[in-house]
């Protein structure tokens, strides 16, 4: 059990990293569209980070809210990056980067066999929410490249 609290522990962290990803990201856009687009995903992803906690408050966890200490590093980064980029692209461009990586990460999850059938749809659900917004920043990024 404390794998799989420990899996989940990690997914939420990551999913906190998006979330603040996405806020960082509607920061730097010019484009009110984006912008809303990024707040809107932002706001899908704590709402994602909401369901993941409450499955960590099941297995006996404590809920996570300040992500990791890579991702803490990649937004000071993408920060700087930014700064000479333009900023639509830059912002479509490190969403879409960072949505690649947590589906992945979400869907490597789902191949862990230790996992029982309440965590694994938590996860599931969460893998869904991500697909979901993977897509959408696969169009911004094609949008604004």
């Amino acid at each position: 059990m404390a794998t799989e609290l420990s899996i989940i522990e990690t997914l939420t962290d990551t999913a906190v990293d998006s979330a603040l990803g996405y806020e960082t990201a509607s920061e730097s856009a010019d484009n009110a569209g984006l912008k809303q687009t990024l707040r809107e995903q932002a706001g899908k992803r704590r709402d994602t980070v909401r369901m993941l906690n409450a499955e960590i408050v099941r297995l006996g966890g404590e809920p996570r809210e300040s992500g990791s200490t890579m991702g803490a590093a990649h937004r000071a980064f993408t920060s700087l990056a930014d700064a000479f980029e333009d900023s639509n692209e830059a912002a479509a461009e490190r969403v879409e980067e960072g949505e690649d990586y947590i589906e992945q990460k979400f869907r490597a999850a789902l191949d862990h066999q230790d996992l029982t059938a309440e965590t694994r749809v938590v996860i599931q659900r969460a893998h869904d929410e991500i697909s979901k917004g993977e897509r959408i920043t696969d169009v911004l990024k094609k949008r604004f490249a």
